[in-house]
């Protein structure tokens, strides 16, 4: 694509997904991600119904009748957005790719946080660290990330979730809400996932198509694995192929599940063909 039309396509998705943020997500985000704590905002007289432990016993003392301490939410949090562009999210056989899904997410999520005064931040990641994109605030800056979801080539196609943690957890100090956006198709991860969580509020978002869950009886083909760029020729006539081929993926989602339930971690699955806002607003829900 050349400039002109990746801007066209940054701003048809930002047309889209900011509508989604101010009118759905951001009530909602704001209610399940709180701030780091209460900060002293003032001092007033007391009324009926106040809490009493709220009292300012000195300022009550002074004036010679009850003042309580009002306190607001510190509300400013950091979003980490980390995304994989991985060669299988080029995958789909609906109307839209994986990758382009991922995108909507992960649009709608960075102008959620901006709608808060929220910092946010992106880190693309193969079985590498593709990019790094520090958080801060602004819509210019959320415009940047859509950019590098929409036009960025990554240098490898293959998958390391453990690695992406890893990186993670070096870069990122402070608490997060982090967003992981993935197919998941990866293994090993656990203890990086448990390290990372322990910091951070972390929540795994699966993004899959349906092919993906069993494979169709469609005689010899030819197949390509899009990670190691290998083709084979596949027999899928075969009920033992189409078998293994099912219990390996779902050998992969349960690992995906199990683990991040373990770690104390979110976890949200959702079709390529399915709404993702009401998976992600389900999800919201619940945590509150």
């Amino acid at each position: 694509m050349d400039t002109k039309e990746i801007l066209k396509k940054v701003r048809k998705i930002e047309i889209k997904t900011r509508r989604l943020s101010d009118h759905i997500f951001s009530g909602e985000y704001h209610t399940s991600f709180k701030g780091r704590g209460m900060t002293f905002s003032e001092v007033r007289q007391y009324q009926y119904g106040d809490d009493v432990r709220a009292i300012d016993w000195n300022v009550t003392a002074r004036y010679n009748e009850p003042y309580i301490k009002v306190f607001e939410e510190e509300r400013e949090l950091t979003m980490m957005l980390m995304v994989d562009c991985s060669g299988s999210e080029s995958f789909g056989t609906q109307n839209q790719l994986k990758s382009e899904v991922v995108t909507e997410i992960a649009a709608t999520l960075a102008f959620s946080s901006t709608q808060n005064n929220d910092k946010v931040g992106l880190i693309l990641f193969s079985d590498e660290i593709e990019l790094f994109i520090p958080p801060k605030k602004g819509k210019s800056h959320v415009l940047r990330i859509i950019r590098e979801l929409i036009e960025f080539q990554p240098k490898s196609k293959k998958t390391d979730i453990a690695q992406a943690l890893k990186f993670l957890s070096s870069v990122m100090k402070k608490k997060a809400i982090v967003f992981m956006i993935s197919d998941f198709m990866s293994k090993d991860y656990e203890h990086t996932l448990k390290i990372a969580s322990k910091k951070h509020d972390v929540t795994g978002i699966r993004v899959f198509d349906k092919r993906e869950e069993s494979l169709p009886n469609l005689g010899l083909v030819n197949m390509l694995d899009a990670e190691s760029g290998k083709t084979m020729l596949v027999d899928t006539s075969s009920k033992k192929l189409r078998q293994n081929y099912e219990i390996n993926y779902r050998t992969n989602v349960n690992y995906f599940t199990s683990i991040f339930s373990k770690c104390g971690a979110g976890a949200v699955s959702s079709r390529v063909d399915e709404s993702y806002v009401t998976k992600l607003l389900g999800y919201f829900k619940a945590r509150n």
